[in-house]
């Protein structure tokens, strides 16, 4: 669990590594951090299983570091590797690709050997290519240019001319290139990367803002969820007056104050409850619904919330959680919204749930999904989720909106 006073990993620059097998992807990793965050061997197929690497590096701030398998991995788990290498592409918001310069031996033909095709660096460029039309910044990188300085220059200048994108060369050993590969990092993060706020600009520096926060099953003795911290600390931040209550406090708060708040933001799960006694004055949202607009697209899950009208008994829906706690009996995924489903459009409504990375390839099969707020997952992520919705033609809304929508307030709540 990650401490309060860290970044979420949510919310870090996630850099994802991506090269053929013992490129030195994981050398690299080493070096970059200074640390030993990856295992490092000649043995084909080191790196199994992913591993991610949080820490804070100038001057790139918080980030998130990704070591691949090898996406060359013929072996008998090759294919499982690369599944958990694509998941990982949909996180990135910069991708490195890595091209060793031991590889390029005595080969000096380097504008026939990187072309389309040729079978020497098809699958660096199939990655490219990839994560080009994902509005993805790319930086090649010349790896153990210790090891063949002649090829690591020629190759960098190649690669640069045909593919318009940054190429350094990195070593290592020698630890060469290492302190620019940070820095022109830095210079790729996306523009706006960390700029955005939870709360959008409904609120500003001396406002009143009420958290409405029931602490349930869900949210056990002693502990506030995150979307709760990260919510309350922009908000102290934003220099705001914040208060807290749960629902059965709700009316005492309200008549404490002297001035109705400016906002109250309340667990959707009792938007009923809390929209029947607020002040006409005050705004209202929940913290699912900010954290759609967060991190996803609130205009595509406001659209996909009408489908909710076309269900029937015969419709079926996947619910997408991204935590991967075990079910418990209050559950909002898994027990609350099905329920809410069910008593609308009957008991044989199929619902499907999927929690973590498990998220279908082919959606096709059903009517509607419902994505929760995605705390834990960076907006990149979320979006690649919502892309693959829309492309194939499927309603996607939020856990927040849904129950908005069927409590018969959604047009009455704010949605930034």
């Amino acid at each position: 669990m990650a401490k309060l006073n860290e970044t979420p990993s949510a919310n870090r620059l996630h850099i994802g590594v991506f090269g053929k097998t013992n490129s030195g992807k994981s050398s690299f990793i080493n070096a970059f951090t200074g640390q030993e965050v990856s295992i490092v061997a000649d043995v084909a197929g080191t790196t199994t299983d992913l591993v991610y690497k949080s820490m804070e590096i100038k001057p790139l701030g918080p980030c998130t570091l990704i070591d691949t398998a090898g996406f060359d991995d013929v072996s008998e788990l090759g294919e499982l590797r690369m599944e958990k290498t694509r998941l990982a592409s949909e996180k990135v918001d910069i991708g490195i690709i890595l091209i060793s310069a031991a590889d390029a031996g005595d080969n000096v033909d380097f504008a026939n050997a990187f072309a389309e095709g040729s079978g020497l660096y098809d699958k660096e460029l199939h990655w490219f290519q990839y994560f080009k039309k994902k509005n993805v910044p790319v930086l090649f990188l010349i790896s153990k240019s210790d090891l063949a300085p002649v090829s690591a220059e020629k190759l960098a200048e190649t690669i640069g001319q045909k593919t318009k994108s940054p190429v350094l060369a990195v070593s290592a050993i020698t630890k060469e290139g290492i302190d620019q590969v940070k820095e022109q990092l830095a210079r790729m993060i996306p523009e706006n990367f960390g700029q955005e706020y939870i709360t959008g600009d409904l609120v500003s520096e001396g406002d009143t803002v009420l958290l409405v926060m029931p602490q349930d099953i869900q949210a056990p003795k002693g502990r506030l969820i995150l979307p709760q911290v990260q919510t309350m600390r922009e908000l102290l931040d934003k220099k705001c007056l914040v208060f807290s209550v749960t629902t059965d406090k709700f009316a005492d708060m309200l008549s404490q104050l002297k001035e109705p708040p400016k906002l109250i933001i309340t667990d959707s799960q009792v938007f009923g409850t809390v929209y029947a006694q607020k002040p006409k004055e005050s705004m209202l949202t929940s913290f699912s619904v900010l954290f759609a607009a967060y991190k996803g697209d609130i205009q595509y899950y406001i659209q996909g919330a009408r489908a909710i009208e076309s269900l029937t008994e015969k419709s079926r829906v996947l619910i997408a959680e991204c935590c991967t706690h075990a079910p418990l009996e209050e559950d909002i995924g898994r027990v609350k919204i099905p329920n809410m489903l069910r008593k609308r459009y009957g008991a044989d409504l199929t619902v499907d749930m999927v929690a973590g990375t498990d998220y279908p390839q082919d959606l096709t099969k059903y009517d509607l999904i419902i994505q929760c707020g995605a705390c834990m997952f960076n907006r990149k992520y979320v979006m690649s989720r919502i892309d693959r919705a829309r492309d194939q033609g499927v309603p996607m809304t939020n856990y927040g909106v849904t129950i908005a929508h069927l409590t018969g307030i959604l047009d009455k709540i704010e949605t930034t």
